[in-house]
């Protein structure tokens, strides 16, 4: 990451160095105030997300303190079972797996690192090669960078934060196309280990899964033109509310002081908000350089061109900033979607598309250096590229859906 970190920043300055002797004497003050502009957004993002951080967290420590996680952790057992059948010779593999996966899917980051490593750590006790990858592990970790996340959190408070008129409305879309990363991933990855998933229970559930997401989506898109948006934002905010109902009903049934874990939790949110100033500062101010050094706009213009070429619709480009950090940075990418909604717009196509590509997948090479370094892995095998796989699928699916739903 240092290194790109360091491209970024070289790259705007030469880019300005450029402009400057075909004659453009503003371009050294142009670098330096987009540095300034950026600290400033960076710092005015973060204190703007204090609020809603703090209310998410809140709501999350009550699934935690409930035990809502470890009882949907043992519903994904067996489909783990199936998914990674080398599971068995490591039971003690099983809790942390499932539960990590089911964190992800509540959206408990938090919680869903630490158990990942624990579940790391136990599947390489029955790693016959330590410094090689199993199929377990890489199984693993391609459903950790492309996991179905029920609550995508961080992208609807940035939203929320930017001024969205409704920040759920992106959350079908977003929904829909976690769902395609994670398909891609499992199928590429089943194909190279040459698992068989002909299993009637995994079929049941990803057919159900599939026949729910598309008659929600049908019902979006056959409404009439003047319902669609309302629908497809009462149907966001709905599963919202159905989620936030069984965290405080399973509070409830699990004698959960909910206001003591609430608070307790909102504490943790302030300080999250406060931490992530130094990463969106490092990161917004490295986009800046670029875009201030006019290199992102050669880039992002020449695959403009190039799909008009091809005859495809373009405006897809403003939002590939986003598409192009994912996979390689968690703060990169959020700095790239925050730019993206600073400059064309929160609810414009590239703003809304920005936000669906931030919740497709996870960052596949932050995942694999940390869970594979934390058990000492040097061979990740084919783990990179199945994941790399799943970031695709996820990232052009999220460009198609938002055509389909806003285009």
């Amino acid at each position: 990451m240092h290194r790109l970190f360091s491209l970024f920043f070289l790259a705007g300055i030469a880019g300005a160095v450029i402009q400057l002797l075909s004659g453009d004497m503003e371009a050294p003050g142009r670098l330096i105030n987009a540095l300034w502009e950026a600290a400033d957004l960076a710092v005015e993002v973060s204190l703007g997300l204090i609020g809603v951080l703090a209310l998410w967290s809140g709501l999350f420590r009550l699934a935690e303190d409930s035990q809502l996680a470890a009882r949907l952790s043992r519903k994904v057992e067996p489909l783990l079972a199936r998914l990674m059948p080398t599971i068995g010779k490591t039971p003690q593999a099983s809790a942390p797996v499932s539960m990590n996966l089911a964190a992800n899917m509540l959206g408990l980051d938090n919680a869903a690192t630490p158990l990942g490593l624990k579940a790391m750590e136990a599947l390489q006790q029955g790693n016959p090669q330590p410094r090689v990858a199993t199929d377990s592990q890489i199984m693993f970790l391609v459903l950790n960078t492309s996991s179905v996340t029920l609550i995508p959190v961080t992208v609807l408070l940035f939203r929320a934060q930017q001024g969205a008129d409704d920040p759920a409305a992106i959350y079908l879309p977003l929904l829909m196309a976690t769902t395609v990363s994670t398909l891609v991933g499992v199928l590429v990855t089943a194909r190279v280990q040459r698992l068989s998933l002909a299993s009637p229970l995994l079929v049941a559930v990803v057919l159900i899964w599939l026949a729910m997401l598309a008659g929600l989506g049908a019902m979006v898109w056959l409404a009439p033109a003047e319902l669609g948006n309302t629908l497809s934002s009462l149907l966001g905010n709905g599963i919202l509310l159905l989620v936030l109902t069984a965290f405080f009903v399973a509070a409830w049934r699990s004698g959960v002081d909910s206001y003591g874990a609430f608070v307790e939790g909102a504490k943790e949110g302030f300080t999250l908000a406060v931490k992530i100033i130094p990463y969106l500062v490092a990161m917004l101010a490295a986009i800046a350089m670029l875009r201030a050094g006019g290199v992102l706009a050669l880039l992002l213009e020449g695959i403009r061109q190039g799909a008009s070429l091809v005859g495809l619709d373009n405006r897809f480009v403003d939002a590939l900033p986003v598409a192009f950090l994912k996979p390689l940075s968690g703060s990169g990418a959020r700095a790239a979607m925050v730019d993206v909604m600073q400059t064309h717009g929160v609810d414009s196509l590239a703003g809304r598309m920005a936000a669906v590509m931030q919740g497709s997948t996870e960052t596949t090479f932050y995942v694999l250096t940390v869970y594979f370094g934390s058990v000492g892995i040097r061979d990740f095998r084919y783990a990179l590229w199945c994941g790399l796989a799943a970031d695709a699928a996820g990232l052009i699916a999220a460009i198609l859906l938002s055509y389909a739903f806003w285009g």
